[in-house]
């Protein structure tokens, strides 16, 4: 057991790592959610979906672009 340890170290590391960078990415994500905060960048004119997440009687979204 001890050798199969051994000789996957350099993979058990870096899947930890990389587990871990994942786990930060979505404990960030779910801080900015809970804080209001968005990954969309506003520019609703240019976006492809920018009539299906704001709908057009959205007056809060609408008149903070004037």
């Amino acid at each position: 057991m001890m050798q199969w340890f051994i000789d996957n170290l350099g993979t058990i590391v870096i899947s930890l790592v990389l587990i871990g960078m994942v786990v930060g990415i979505i404990l960030s994500m779910r801080r900015d959610k809970k804080q209001g905060k968005s990954s969309c960048g506003g520019n609703c004119s240019h976006c492809a979906m920018g009539c299906s997440c704001h709908p057009a009687g959205n007056s809060k979204i609408n008149s903070s672009k004037k």
